[in-house]
């Protein structure tokens, strides 16, 4: 496998070279003699690594070996291409030989064999083209052709029904407005919306992909990681089939890459390690996927050693992060979430792999982007798992109007449980908060103007029951406005704070989308919602 592996990385190098029209430098020896003992069983040959030679556009590969008027020297090309004659057919099956390796450890031999890849040589720039830039985002897709189909179906639906209320309209101008004409209107109305709705729903499964095309190339990064580290670890994928937004498939790569080698580096112990704790010594690590309700959910857990809670707040004070006063009040949750602060690491000495600080709070900000969120349970000895909630698309977001006063807003309708009315009386003061009791469990009561920072003009008289994944509590508004299926619009250029994005109700009136993890975590744990805020305004005046 270490030979396989080697052989597909070189020839994924050569690609990127002709991906900028040159051609590739020839392997390395003592890969190919590998590869040929390989095939034969063998144990795989030492030789001299060959050094690339300085690469040649693939113009001047064709001029140097296609005399004019002349069919290609299939000999020539292949000089230039490997840099060595085309081996004659007693030569292709003479059998290998070996050179004496006493002395040398099976690593050595088996890494020796392998050779460098190309991209270890001095001088080398790297492959061009899509794995040049990172950043170049795969602008295609693949749908499958009964998908397009029922887009088109239901596109003919929609003509024929145009059709109709045009008809229906050039009636009611010419004064027809009889009951049957308008309950015509009302059918084709109510038709247009149901196709609508369809469409809708069609065109956006156009948008979804397995999960399994983003999973397929994490199997080989663990593999490379884990042998660098000398360590045995099986990453084992599950939920491969489980359907996201493409646009999301594109974004969750990076948070995924850190994930996976954050568990290989520091979840997963080493084979004696694991064998010295009572263990089995191969690892394991699980990426999981599926979708629950309107959300899909990714799971990365390890079998590893686990976090312990006071080593990171230990580690934290050190580093300046957090104050004394900060660490002692800290829950294992909180504690568990430092990793994700910018500069943190557990590692004293840096590494090509780790120690830097980076990486686990550039996967907190960009499952944040995608309005997702990310959630730790780890258990000395046994492991450590994170669990990752996004929505099942972008681009649609069910949400319930609400009513501050006259000003509307949308709150995700996938957070709502249930919608209550707040009795002054039945509200109560624990700890400093304001609280209801809700069928026996104490729910603390958060008036929406107490979050968006507003002067309360009267006691809020209903309640919104919502959980995230941190909490459960109940929003306190004015009133509802209903339910919508909300086009997100993002504001890019400027984002108040709170706020997840714009939408447009059916009158044109422009509505917040509310996000309320950050109003939330805007409020901090430390600063409750009084009960004098639920009493009338003669009482409070009194």
């Amino acid at each position: 496998m270490d030979v396989i592996m080697a052989a597909t990385g070189v020839v994924r190098d050569m690609f990127g070279y002709l991906e900028r029209r040159q051609q590739p430098p020839p392997a390395d020896a003592a890969l190919l003699a590998g590869l040929k003992a390989t095939i034969a069983g063998q144990l795989p040959v030492v030789g001299n690594v060959v050094q690339a030679p300085t690469p040649v556009t693939a113009s001047a590969a064709a001029s140097s070996v296609t005399p004019s008027g002349a069919g290609p020297d299939w000999g020539e090309l292949y000089k230039v291409v490997t840099g060595t004659a085309v081996p004659s057919p007693a030569a292709a099956s003479a059998p290998v030989l070996h050179h004496d390796v006493s002395g040398e450890s099976p690593d050595q031999v088996v890494q020796n064999a392998i050779g460098r890849r190309a991209s270890d040589k001095p001088g080398y720039q790297g492959p061009v083209g899509r794995r040049d830039n990172e950043k170049t985002r795969d602008n295609t897709i693949r749908v499958d052709t009964s998908r397009l189909d029922q887009v088109l179906n239901l596109s003919g639906e929609i003509g024929l029904t145009k059709n109709r209320l045009t008809s229906l309209r050039s009636d009611l101008l010419h004064g027809r407005s009889d009951t049957n004409t308008l309950h015509a209107l009302d059918q084709a109305v109510s038709q247009l919306d149901l196709l609508v709705s369809d469409l809708q729903n069609a065109v956006m499964k156009t948008r979804m992909q397995p999960i399994g095309r983003l999973f397929q190339k994490y199997p080989r990064i663990a593999r490379d990681l884990a042998r660098n580290l000398g360590k045995d670890v099986e990453l084992v994928l599950a939920g491969e089939e489980t359907e996201i937004d493409k646009t999301m498939i594109e974004d969750l790569s990076d948070p995924i890459i850190h994930l996976i080698r954050n568990a290989v580096d520091h979840g997963v112990e080493t084979p004696a390690d694991r064998l010295a704790g009572h263990k089995p010594g191969k690892s394991e690590v699980r990426l999981e996927a599926r979708q629950e309700g309107d959300h899909i959910v990714l799971i990365v857990a390890d079998d590893g050693r686990g976090m312990n809670p006071e080593r990171l707040r230990a580690k934290a004070l050190e580093k300046g992060l957090i104050t004394d006063e900060e660490a002692n009040t800290m829950d294992e949750r909180q504690s568990f979430n430092l990793i994700f602060l910018p500069g943190f690491s557990t590692v004293d000495v840096a590494s090509d792999v780790s120690g830097r600080g980076v990486g686990m709070d550039v996967v907190k900000t960009n499952i944040h982007k995608l309005n997702g969120s990310i959630d730790i349970r780890s258990y000395p000895g046994k492991g450590t798992t994170f669990t990752i909630s996004l929505p099942l698309t972008l681009a649609i977001l069910p949400v319930l109007l609400v009513r501050l006063g006259d000003q509307p807003f949308a709150v995700p309708l996938s957070m709502v449980r249930e919608i209550l009315t707040i009795q002054v009386d039945a509200v109560q003061e624990v700890g400093g908060r304001a609280t209801m009791v809700v069928r026996g469990e104490v729910m603390p009561i958060y008036p929406l103007s107490h979050l968006l920072g507003w002067t309360a003009e009267r006691v809020p008289e209903y309640g919104v029951l919502m959980q995230t994944a941190e909490s459960t509590f109940i929003l306190a508004i004015d009133g509802f406005m209903g339910r919508e299926d909300a086009v997100i619009k993002s504001l890019d250029d400027f984002r108040p704070k709170g706020v997840a994005g714009v939408t447009t109700l059916s009158n044109g009136q422009i509505v917040l989308i509310l996000d309320m993890k950050e109003l939330l975590g805007s409020l901090g744990d430390s600063r409750g919602v009084p009960r004098m805020v639920f009493l009338p305004a003669n009482s409070l005046a009194a």
